[in-house]
């Protein structure tokens, strides 16, 4: 595959992987008032669930796959900003932040599927007619372990922590590179700054008290997709000056910004 097709399929796929998120995502937020819902007691999380039925099921399992997309953009952006001789600049960072976004995904990846394949089973044993109040409660304690175990612990803290390091990492890296403009750069600190304050949710979890900004992580992810959707839209424009550059049989030149 040609250093153009690379770039032209990185940016679609981080393009095609932001769009298809929101589309479980707001799937949720009619049908099960995700993500207001999370902080409802217990009993009321698993009855709603259990009324949800396989639709509700099957969106889960949508919101933790459809972000598939946007891994592999993660994984090809490296060669994807590579010059003519596979080479790139600031390699450090950017070997650093390919690991940390590949983990935050898959991270959140595993956290979410909790929701299809774990939830189910709590939320028929706290709703089976023969549920006794003994019962109820040791679901619900479970349901709080496995919640903020895969929730909490794995798709927040360790998925939205490890976006933020990808975030500042490939910032630092564009701007050594210089393949790419520049506000895109300081636009991911921004938007890491933003994410980042989404931590301080999870521990007033922990640590009642502690100050937080509620809509940190809300406002943060929705930067986030955004600052992706602009990233695969210049990696598609670039892969077009690209095509000429190899066209034009001038592979001495490297890639030039945007």
């Amino acid at each position: 595959m040609s250093q153009p097709q690379i770039r032209r399929l990185t940016g679609t796929l981080f393009i095609l992987g932001a769009i298809l998120v929101n589309i479980p995502y707001t799937l949720l937020i009619t049908t099960f008032d995700y993500p207001d819902i999370l902080r409802a007691p217990t009993g009321e999380i698993l009855t709603r669930f259990a009324a949800g039925g396989p639709g509700l099921i099957w969106t889960w399992l949508a919101f933790a796959w459809v972000g598939l997309p946007i891994l592999l953009g993660v994984l090809l952006l490296p060669q994807a900003l590579a010059d003519h001789a596979g080479s790139s600049r600031g390699q450090l960072s950017g070997k650093l932040a390919l690991f940390f976004g590949a983990s935050s995904l898959v991270a959140q990846m595993i956290g979410l599927l909790r929701w299809p394949f774990v939830v189910p089973v709590l939320a028929r044993l706290y709703t089976a007619p023969e549920a006794t109040a003994a019962s109820r409660e040791a679901v619900a304690a479970v349901f709080q372990a496995v919640h903020h175990f895969g929730g909490v612990v794995l798709g927040e803290h360790i998925g939205q922590s490890f976006t933020v390091f990808w975030l500042i990492l490939l910032s630092l890296s564009l701007l050594r590179q210089g393949k790419l403009p520049r506000w895109l750069a300081w636009a991911g600190f921004g938007t890491a700054g933003v994410y980042a304050l989404a931590q301080g949710e999870l521990l007033a979890t922990v640590m009642p008290g502690f100050p937080y900004w509620s809509e940190a992580g809300l406002v943060g992810s929705l930067l986030w997709l955004g600052w992706l959707i602009a990233l695969g839209i210049i990696l598609l424009w670039q892969s077009r000056s690209l095509s000429y550059e190899y066209s034009g049989q001038n592979p001495q030149h490297g890639v030039s910004p945007l």
